[in-house]
């Protein structure tokens, strides 16, 4: 053989961001993987076929490529809450109960000071 590496086609990702996340992750791993595809575009363009990258490895990693990225896929699922972007954050319900209680605050105390400024005028 000629000392080239036959490669195979893993999976596709759109954006080049997104392509060199996968390609790190499976290198940490100790796959080798090459992009092609949209990887250098001057307009970083980031939805559909012209976003396309393709991940290639070697046939005889594919296997292994193909278990990282289910391992990482169940990771993603089965993680905590905490892990995930709005954890921590108020409930949207209490945040919308603490916005109608400004409101209903900010609306009597108007009607009060209406009054007040009513009852001063006529005087």
């Amino acid at each position: 053989m000629d000392g080239r590496v036959r490669m195979a086609p893993l999976t596709w990702v759109a954006g080049a961001f997104r392509a060199r996340v996968l390609a790190a992750r499976l290198e940490s791993e100790g796959i080798d993987a090459q992009l092609r595809g949209a990887l250098e575009s001057p307009y970083g363009l980031t939805m559909g076929d012209m976003a396309r990258v393709d991940v290639y490895v070697p046939e005889d990693q594919l296997a292994d490529a193909r278990y990282v990225l289910l391992a990482d896929e169940i990771d993603a699922t089965l993680a905590a809450p905490s892990d995930w972007w709005d954890a921590g954050a108020e409930p949207p319900v209490v945040r919308h109960r603490r916005h109608l209680r400004w409101m209903a605050g900010a609306l009597l105390a108007i009607a009060v000071l209406g009054t007040f400024l009513g009852a001063v005028h006529h005087w």
